[in-house]
């Protein structure tokens, strides 16, 4: 089984694809325009539980370095384009995400 993330910054949601269909959609928080998420195609590379700070409950960080997907100290952020350019998710969704995909997992981030 494979999985794929495609990010839709206009709408401000994540979209999970497994096996091409697919399977969820996530509200996120994204890069503020001084600070926008790079558009662009990805992977994940590493995983870390609990990285703590602003992190919230996972990173799930990008071949773009310094960028992630990650949870939030400040659920009130989602869905807001207030970020440094990463990806935010309630830290339940990021969690729920974490489970599922695996280091290589593609990531396409789309205007």
């Amino acid at each position: 089984m494979t999985y794929a993330i495609q990010v839709d910054l206009s709408e401000r949601k994540l979209s999970l694809y497994k096996d091409g269909k697919l399977e969820k959609t996530y509200p996120v928080g994204i890069g503020k325009m001084l600070t926008q998420t790079p558009v662009g195609d990805y992977m994940i590379v590493n995983k870390e539980p609990n990285p703590g700070g602003p992190f919230g409950a996972y990173w799930l960080g990008l071949s773009k370095r310094h960028y992630g997907i990650h949870g939030t100290n400040r659920p009130s952020s989602i869905g807001k384009a207030v970020s440094k350019g990463c990806i935010r998710m309630y830290n339940q969704d990021v969690l729920e995400l974490a489970q599922k995909v695996p280091i290589g997992t593609t990531v396409k981030i789309r205007p």
